[in-house]
């Protein structure tokens, strides 16, 4: 696997994959930046959010599972001083089908978290992983309720 990032122009970079893909990231504007991308740590956790996602599709689809949607948030807590690394990160996966059995997709998730997830392996040696799950009875999750 292999990666290259480009510097644009501030602190603006695309970063190409090896795969032929291609994504802008950018600092915050009281960084340098004008907020044309996702900042790199939005990235990682992004990163994470799909590895995980894509763990439960699969380990559901493979048991049979009527899974017909998946959204995986992570809200994440990074240290007060350099390296500014994670220390908590806390993971809700809201999982739509018909007739889902709760204990299955749990399971699909305690089987990504501890086996099959690389990336939450690899930031669990930084941060204190934690996690909720909502099943949900339907075609599509539906879409987060706005912050206030």
């Amino acid at each position: 696997m292999k990666t290259r990032v480009k510097w644009l122009e501030g602190v603006s970079f695309v970063g190409e994959s090896g795969s032929g893909h291609t994504v802008v990231l950018d600092g915050a504007p009281e960084g340098g930046g004008r907020n044309v991308g996702m900042r790199p740590m939005e990235m990682l956790l992004t990163g994470a959010a799909a590895c995980t996602a894509y763990d439960v599709v699969t380990i559901l689809r493979k048991g049979r599972h009527a899974v017909t949607d998946v959204a995986v948030t992570v809200e994440g807590t990074r240290a007060a001083t350099s390296p500014k690394v994670f220390t908590a990160l806390h993971y809700v996966y809201r999982v739509a089908g018909h007739g889902l059995d709760r204990r299955a997709v749990e399971r699909a998730v305690d089987l990504s978290k501890e086996k099959y997830c690389s990336a939450t392996l690899m930031l669990a040696k930084t941060a204190t992983i934690s996690h909720e799950v909502e099943v949900i009875d339907g075609e599509r999750v539906p879409p987060p309720v706005a912050s206030t």
